[in-house]
């Protein structure tokens, strides 16, 4: 038994929280398969980008947009190999420094179109040399008119205020991009086609087991998730759903910062989710959760490599995809669907968080 499986917890699930959440979830294989509806366009917009001499990518967008640009980093970094940062907003938009953004691809990240800073970064990038892209659920939106080129995420309507779908194909349109630029995009298409499928089989089984998972956690407050390299945006999404829905102070963590101070919170009562994948960070995450099965805490272990970390309280794998690079599309659905679970067990409601509201469009 986990040291969390000794509380008492509330009873079940009521009513119909979360059923758009949920429905949203389910929906993200459909999702995938509406982005790559226009892959053509992201091919057009890669061989810009490369024509234009693109030698530095900078993402720029909030929550969940932010969460995928950390993926965009080592998708442009690995494919090809230019390096990509999640740039400061506020340092050309609120203190008004003027960057010669020459040779930069400027790629401004937002589900609705509508984030004003966003927007007014992606503007000024334009007018200092930058090659600007909007990626976008709604290609007549704001920030599509500031860009040089539109790239839809074709997700459809995102009904639920925390983003699933969007978010998911925010990273495939990264990566498609990168992929494209690197010569490689119709591989890169394939292999998110084989991802579908995947997906499509791992999310109700899933999301028949996680209920049961979810359940002793109805009283936890806080929790580290831990991630490393293409998993470090898995780590940050999932602590975002947390946080927003279930009112879990989720703090994300790669493997090597959780040895440096936060493994003193450590105790019985302090768990930390773990994402182990197969690429060459596994090694420092498998050494995180020893670290964490050493203070006692309860230990979740997910990702395609979960079954590597030793003695965890809960195992929630998910399937291999073709290339590692593509792990977060997949590992991100066990804490999405988590979150959904936990929200139900305590008794508030995913669809509508407390205090947020969302801007969405049905493109």
């Amino acid at each position: 038994m986990s040291s969390l499986e000794a509380r008492d917890a509330p009873p079940g699930p009521a009513g119909e929280l979360g059923s758009q959440f949920l429905a949203e979830i389910r929906e993200q294989p459909r999702a995938l398969e509406g982005l790559l509806e226009h892959e053509d366009e992201f091919a057009r917009v890669a061989a810009a980008a490369v024509e234009r001499g693109t030698s530095l990518v900078r993402m720029v967008g909030h929550g969940s947009s932010d969460n995928a640009a950390s993926y965009g980093v080592y998708a442009f970094g690995i494919l090809s190999r230019l390096t990509a940062l999640r740039d400061s907003i506020s340092l050309t938009v609120y203190y008004g420094t003027e960057l010669d953004m020459t040779g930069s691809l400027v790629i401004g990240l937002s589900q609705s179109g509508r984030t004003p800073d966003v927007v007014e970064y992606v503007t000024r990038a334009r007018r200092a040399g930058a090659f600007t892209v909007a990626i976008t659920n709604d290609p007549a939106s704001d920030l599509a008119r500031s860009a040089e080129a539109v790239l839809p995420l074709g997700a459809g309507q995102e009904r639920a205020v925390a983003a699933t779908k969007t978010y998911l194909n925010t990273l495939a349109a990264l990566v498609l991009l990168a992929a494209h630029m690197a010569g490689q995009g119709r591989r890169c298409a394939d292999d998110l086609r084989a991802v579908i499928g995947q997906l499509d089989t791992v999310i109700p089984e899933l999301e028949q087991r996680i209920p049961e998972v979810a359940l002793p956690f109805a009283f936890v407050g806080r929790m580290f998730v831990v991630g490393r390299g293409v998993e470090l945006a898995t780590a940050r999404e999932i602590a975002l759903k947390l946080l927003e829905t279930c009112r879990v102070a989720a703090e994300p963590l790669t493997a090597t910062d959780l040895a440096h101070g936060p493994v003193a919170a450590l105790d019985p009562f302090f768990p930390v989710w773990a994402i182990a994948s197969h690429d060459e960070t596994l090694p420092a995450v498998l050494e995180a959760a020893a670290r964490v099965r050493e203070t006692g805490a309860t230990l979740v272990a997910s990702g395609s490599a979960a079954e590597w970390i030793v003695d965890p309280d809960y195992l929630l794998p998910v399937p291999k995809p073709p290339v590692p690079l593509l792990s977060p599309l997949l590992s991100v659905i066990p804490g999405q669907l988590f979150a959904w679970a936990l929200a139900r067990a305590k008794r508030l409601d995913p669809d509508r968080p407390s205090g947020l509201s969302k801007v969405t469009f049905a493109r």
